[in-house]
């Protein structure tokens, strides 16, 4: 069988990591001098309550050289044939230390994918990836089909500030100063090639939640696949915005709707509330 693995930017907690057999990369947040391990020390409520307890910008950082070649060597001595799903490689360089851990442990069976994606859109990859793997697929077919399926995945947020953005330079000063503005909610994306991207802005909450709802409208949800709601900490706006989805016909259970872990949510803060799927249609 293939062992599929990813990071826990994928915010799957470890119930489901357990349930679904995929191993997790833990990625590590640093507050001041004490450095945290996500679903290892750390969980998303704990994670939150030290966000809202310090002025200090929390930061994040690529799992060791020695974290990544002890998970991928210990799937390469079971003989096992392996695909990686990582964080976008435009946000992080786990890619990159995966790639170097493969080619140092000289594990050919392994297959390493960007995601280009983070948070329920590449939990969205991996379950795919788990789907394939529970039908007999290869390491090579499943790598190949996560690839493909990329490109059909949406996802579009409103965040309540784009300080934290800022503060990881991902985001300049001058966009950043945007979210400053009185009741001015940014909305963010994620680009094909993995960056996040601004496309427009919202008069608030209100405003923001509406214009993710005319989203799925105008790009409608494949059935086939998960549609998840996510939020940052604040769980009653995205209960909200599930409950006018599933008035709207789109189907989200509780279960689909997720709190966004540390690795992302260092750098969007708390408030924010979302949604990713993948669009009906083809690839282009």
């Amino acid at each position: 069988m293939v062992e599929i693995i990813t990071d826990s930017a994928a915010d799957f907690e470890p119930w489901e990591l357990e349930k679904y057999n995929i191993v997790c990369i833990p990625l590590s947040v640093t507050f001041g001098e004490q450095e945290y391990w996500e679903n290892v020390n750390l969980s998303k409520d704990q994670f939150y309550q030290l966000l809202l307890g310090t002025h200090t910008s929390p930061k994040t950082a690529r799992p060791s050289a020695y974290t990544l070649e002890r998970i991928l060597g210990a799937a390469q001595q079971d003989g096992k044939e392996s695909v990686v799903i990582t964080l976008s490689s435009a946000l992080s360089g786990t890619w990159e230390g995966v790639q170097l851990a493969k080619t140092n442990l000289n594990y050919t069976d392994c297959c390493v994918v960007d995601s280009r994606i983070a948070t329920g859109g590449q939990r969205i990859l991996v379950e795919y990836a788990v789907r394939l793997r529970d039908e007999g697929r290869s390491a090579a077919e499943i790598a190949q089909a996560v690839q493909e399926l990329r490109p059909r995945i949406s996802l579009f947020a409103c965040i309540d500030t784009l300080e934290y953005l800022r503060r990881g330079g991902r985001v300049s000063a001058a966009a950043a100063a945007i979210g400053g503005l009185t009741h001015i909610k940014p909305m963010i994306s994620v680009s094909l090639d993995g960056n996040v991207t601004i496309p427009e802005k919202a008069l608030g909450r209100g405003h923001g939640m509406s214009r993710l709802v005319t989203h799925v409208k105008s790009q409608p949800p494949d059935e086939s696949f998960p549609f998840y709601v996510m939020y940052t900490h604040y769980r009653d706006n995205a209960l909200v915005l599930a409950d006018r989805l599933n008035a709207e016909g789109v189907s989200v259970p509780p279960e689909r709707v997720i709190n966004v872990g540390a690795a992302i949510g260092s750098h969007v803060g708390p408030g924010g509330f979302g949604l990713v799927y993948v669009t009906q249609g083809h690839d282009e």
